[in-house]
């Protein structure tokens, strides 16, 4: 009863409207597409563009969408850091500032990654006794999705690290997409335990000693979209080389079942007997399908999608992060870290 009174309550996600390559208007799409009685989004940056988007959504849902001026945009080849502190009045941190007063539970932007990352370290800071946080990924791979921390936030790590990506990334899996007790899986050169570097060998111990996730063991690089495991640990550097080559393959696949699929006319006539099958294909691998990462490690909740993102991305990315607050995800990883810096201080001074 609980559960269903949480996913009942109305949710407010505040949302960077001025951020990515085809903002303001898909990013306005995307949440006139899925603003309801159950979400309301705000929607930060200069209300005149703001307001002619909306007109050209046709956004039915305009009693729950609310619009805020932030005239200021951070752009893409901005320095992050110094982007974030000479520009309180950016679309992008007005709307992690609105996280950190708590008049919203939460935010997405598609704008610049770096920046995003910075402002939630300076707004919501870290959760106590957190040493990284780490960006992690919902990746939608045929069967089931696929979680997959750290893709990008740090492109060095340290084997505790990993054991607090692991930890974080699980509950996320359990709470944003239903799955009890999920499969955590060692990104490394091969299965066995005492293959790898120096950091997931380490990493692979303290994870086989942690009581609090189920561990399967070290994955290899053809595992990840194969389904073997719920959630995949890897450092940042690693993890976005994969991300990235992942996407690329993935769009490159569909781009040439269609160009297969016109080259004659026999061929023409699979595709159309195939079409029910290639479009559930096409969906199962879609990257907006999940709309964007998560930057799990900070007292809020953020939401960081491509910046090349369609209103199908930004309105999946609100739904998700609207599914993560209802949840309470914050409180549960700020508790999990609680427990787990207990753990490791109790342990080896190494970590």
């Amino acid at each position: 009863e609980k559960n269903m009174q949480e996913d009942n309550r109305q949710t407010v996600i505040a949302l960077d409207a001025m951020g990515g390559d085809f903002a303001p208007l898909e990013v306005v799409s995307g949440a006139a597409a899925v603003a309801g009685p159950a979400l309301k989004v705000v929607l930060f940056g200069r209300t005149a563009e703001i307001g002619r988007c909306l007109k050209e959504s046709g956004a039915g849902s305009a009693d729950f969408i609310e619009v805020a001026e932030a005239p200021e945009v951070i752009g893409f080849d901005e320095e992050p850091t110094r982007a974030v502190k000479t520009k309180e009045d950016s679309s992008l941190v007005a709307a992690c500032s609105s996280v950190a007063a708590g008049r919203a539970d939460g935010m997405v932007t598609a704008g610049n990654t770096g920046a995003a990352m910075a402002a939630a370290m300076m707004k919501l800071r870290r959760i106590k006794g957190l040493k990284r946080p780490g960006l992690c990924a919902v990746l939608p791979t045929p069967g089931k999705p696929t979680v997959f921390i750290d893709v990008g936030a740090n492109s060095e790590a340290r084997p505790s690290h990993l054991v607090e990506f692991a930890n974080m990334a699980s509950i996320l899996t359990q709470e944003v997409l239903g799955v009890t007790n999920p499969l955590v899986g060692l990104v490394s050169i091969g299965e066995e335990s005492i293959k790898g570097n120096e950091l997931v060998l380490e990493a692979h111990r303290l994870l086989k000693e942690t009581g609090y996730i189920n561990f399967y063991g070290n994955i290899e690089g053809r595992d990840i979209v194969r389904n073997l495991v719920d959630v995949v640990v890897t450092d940042g550097f690693t993890g976005n080389v994969c991300l990235k080559l992942m996407e690329s393959t993935s769009s490159l696949i569909v781009e040439e079942v269609k160009k297969a699929a016109g080259r004659s006319l026999m061929a023409k006539a699979g595709g159309l007997l195939l079409k029910k099958e290639l479009g559930d294909f096409k969906r199962s691998i879609d990257v907006e399908e999940y709309g964007g990462a998560y930057l799990l490690g900070v007292r809020g909740l953020v939401v960081i999608c491509h910046g090349n993102s369609t209103r199908k991305a930004i309105a999946s990315a609100l739904e998700y992060a609207a599914r993560a607050a209802r949840h309470g995800l914050t409180a549960k990883l700020e508790e999990r870290i609680s427990t787990l810096k207990a753990e490791m201080d109790a342990g080896s001074s190494n970590l």
